[in-house]
């Protein structure tokens, strides 16, 4: 699996554009990723605040994570415009039987895939060596275009994550 992903971002949003993140519970297949594409699409063109069009873009990264950006340079995104960000989030939800606001459930690439873990698993993966230090972790909490681009992908050791784990003291 190719993690190359900086390429999609659209260049053309301001560095401080506001990102969402939705973290699937499993991954989409092809026909539900084709069918959630069209509902995204149709949501940013369709995104206002305050009767103003939203600079939005919406995507699919990975199978599994739903990337929403507003650049925020052109319009303000106002408390109306993020609740119906929110409910088109949760229409998905609904639609394909997956979770998208677990923020419990952490998502690493290990082998070539990507896997996700509760967090209450965490030090026990790490002291049983399917996690170390240098794992890629996505770090869904990211919150402007330029931390997605810098930030997203991340290795555990490099995380928030390393003030609530303790990490073993191996050269990998």
């Amino acid at each position: 699996m190719d993690l190359a992903y900086n390429h999609l971002v659209p260049a053309a949003f301001d560095a401080n554009s506001r990102v969402w993140i939705y973290q699937s519970s499993r991954p989409f297949g092809f026909g539900e990723a084709l069918q959630l594409e069209d509902i995204l699409n149709h949501f940013v063109q369709n995104w206002k605040s305050h009767g103003t069009p939203v600079k939005g873009f919406a995507t699919l990264f990975f199978g599994r994570f739903i990337v929403l950006l507003a650049d925020e340079s052109a319009t303000g995104v106002s408390g109306c415009s993020t609740d119906s960000s929110v409910r088109v989030i949760k229409e998905i939800e609904t639609l394909f039987n997956v979770t998208l606001f677990d923020r419990q459930n952490l998502a690493f690439y290990i082998n070539n895939k990507i896997e996700a873990l509760p967090l209450s698993q965490i030090q026990y993966a790490i002291d049983q060596n399917f996690l170390q230090a240098n794992t890629p972790y996505f770090n869904n909490l990211v919150s402007t275009k330029q931390e997605l681009l810098d930030n997203w992908i991340i290795p555990i050791g490099d995380s928030w994550l390393k003030n609530k784990i303790r990490l073993k003291n191996t050269i990998e």
